[in-house]
């Protein structure tokens, strides 16, 4: 069974910053599709597996950007 989550990415600009976070992210063990919307910076990650939050995070910083904190 698959998941979706979404995050909100921060610092992304251009087409490129949203293909680098696509790839990072698309590296994450158990991780399926990733979809990221520059314009509004959502990214949604499915999963078939649970995947730690920390796990995205970290990959987000490893493309250079943050997550933003959920409220």
């Amino acid at each position: 069974m698959s998941t979706a989550k979404d995050y909100t990415v921060v610092g992304m600009t251009c087409s490129h910053c949203a293909l680098s976070v696509t790839e990072e992210v698309g590296e994450v063990p158990g991780v399926t599709d990733v979809d990221v919307d520059l314009a509004s910076g959502r990214l949604t990650v499915t999963s078939e597996k649970s995947v730690r939050d920390e796990h995205i995070r970290e990959a987000v910083a490893a493309a250079g950007y943050g997550v933003a904190d959920e409220h």
